[in-house]
């Protein structure tokens, strides 16, 4: 005997609905884990830029610390050498006996300053070491005539000469150059568009006056007389006489 649809209607409609899918922690145990996800690649206009990049650094790198032997350092410099040859402009016939020489050396500490401004913005200090020499020579083309007499024996011999003088200065590049230097903010934007960033000429100029100032206050030019005076005895001497007598006068 079949059942009435009523009942198994109204039997259905009694049960409790099925729960709605939610969003809570149980939901969430079918989806894949963060490892297991596809990580995001960057595009190809990004990555290969990148890459080339990479490989040129490792280029670079290798060649600069030598780590491949037989790959070239890019860094390598060479000098090229487009001097022309020296040009003889004149030749100056000597007459001199240098008889001493001098040598000296200065440290320069030059500061220049603005009044009004910081020395942090204008103004530079300078260490500058110089080394050069300065010669005393006789001068031999001077002798006047008559400055030479000889005894009728021939055994004795007078001989004046004219008073020993100082040489110019000569710098020794080699041993000179800037210890320290101190600049502002103006200074070492002016000394980026100069042709010449430290001074380097009026450095030596000031040296070389300084140099030469110093030579004049000592017994360099007294010992050059003293040593040409035994030079010309010595050599009067060999020639046969017994009695040389040389002086030093205007």
């Amino acid at each position: 005997m079949a059942l009435p649809r009523i009942g198994l209607t109204s039997r259905r409609r009694g049960l409790p609905d099925e729960p709605a899918p939610s969003d809570g922690p149980d939901s969430r145990r079918d989806d894949p884990p963060a490892a297991a996800r596809p990580a995001r690649r960057l595009p190809w206009y990004l990555s290969l830029p990148i890459t080339l990049a990479v490989i040129v650094a490792l280029f670079l790198a290798a060649g600069r610390f030598n780590l491949l032997p037989g790959l070239p350092n890019p860094f390598a410099e060479r000098q090229v050498d487009r001097s022309q040859p020296a040009l003889l402009k004149s030749i100056q016939d000597m007459s001199r006996y240098t008889g001493a020489t001098g040598n000296f050396q200065i440290v320069l500490d030059l500061d220049n300053d603005a009044k009004f401004l910081p020395s942090q913005i204008l103004g530079k200090r300078t260490l500058y070491v110089a080394a050069g020499t300065v010669g005393a020579y006789t001068d031999l083309g001077g002798v006047k005539s008559g400055a030479v007499s000889v005894s009728d024996d021939r055994r004795s011999v007078t001989l004046k000469l004219p008073h020993a003088q100082l040489a110019e200065t000569a710098l020794d590049v080699k041993r000179s150059y800037i210890y320290s230097q101190q600049r502002g903010l103006f200074d070492r934007l002016g000394d980026f568009f100069s042709g010449n960033p430290g001074n380097q000429q009026q450095l030596e100029v000031l040296a070389t006056e300084r140099i030469q100032t110093a030579a004049k206050d000592t017994a360099l030019a007294t010992t050059a007389e003293t040593n040409t005076r035994t030079m010309f005895q010595g050599l009067l001497t060999s020639l046969g006489f017994t009695s040389v007598t040389v002086t030093f006068g205007d």
